[in-house]
């Protein structure tokens, strides 16, 4: 009889977001597959939790899932974490769970802390539809190529950016959809020093251009200028 694989998502920020039935489950399983087996030892230890831990992240993805699709067919419960937030989005999850579903193994999804969901109904952008694009694409062209795929979609467009990358991104947004283009950049989502930076593109760009104390990764929202007024459509 085989296993079953847990997707157990974990705070991105505030460790009291994590849920009972998390808890539990990482107390029951036999393994805990996670991306930094440091980064994850430390929110076990904060719950007393002692189990067994195996990393998995890009550059040994490719033969863990053989060795996880094993211990599973074996009739492991084995828990799928990452650093934070909800394994599968942008992160090597996918993998896994694929052919994990492929090997007809049973998987359990638990619902969680997730940066994309939070930035979104925090932002204060249309949210009956939107676009989640995960990191784009880092050189300018190819950035300004993929932003302008989504100028007319009529939904809010969501993806992450690292601090270091901030500042010309909103830049490379703002010759993309013009500077009334609302805009919303979320940090450090559920820790002490949470913001939320809304305005056009042009009033967030001079809100962060002097600022050298933008730490944390960004979800940054955008809802087109030219889509105004058809989120009651």
């Amino acid at each position: 009889m085989s296993g079953i694989l847990y997707v157990v998502p974990t705070p991105i920020g505030n460790l009291e977001d994590i849920t009972l039935r998390a808890l539990r489950i990482l107390k029951e399983c036999d393994l805990v597959a996670c991306e930094d087996t440091r980064q994850s030892l430390k929110l076990l230890s904060h719950f007393g939790i002692s189990k067994n831990l195996i990393s998995f992240y890009s550059y040994n993805q490719q033969y863990r899932v053989g060795q996880i699709i094993d211990k599973l067919s074996d009739g492991k419960k084995i828990v799928l974490i990452s650093d934070a937030g909800t394994p599968g989005i942008s992160d090597p999850g996918y993998i896994l769970i694929k052919e994990t579903i492929e090997k007809g193994i049973k998987i359990e999804v638990l619902p969680g802390a997730s940066a994309v969901v939070t930035a979104l109904v925090g932002s204060g952008l249309p949210t009956n539809g939107f676009v989640f694009c995960g990191f784009l694409k880092r050189k300018t062209g190819k950035m300004k190529k993929e932003l302008s795929e989504f100028i007319n979609l009529g939904k809010t467009i969501v993806f992450y950016e690292s601090p270091h990358r901030i500042l010309k991104t909103v830049e490379i947004c703002l010759e993309v959809f013009g500077e009334n283009t609302k805009i919303c950049l979320a940090r450090e989502l559920t820790k002490k020093f949470e913001e939320f930076i809304r305005g056009t593109i042009k009033e967030v760009l001079e809100n962060i251009k002097d600022r050298n104390n933008l730490l944390g990764e960004f979800v940054v929202l955008i809802y087109p200028q030219s889509n105004e007024g058809k989120e009651s459509d």
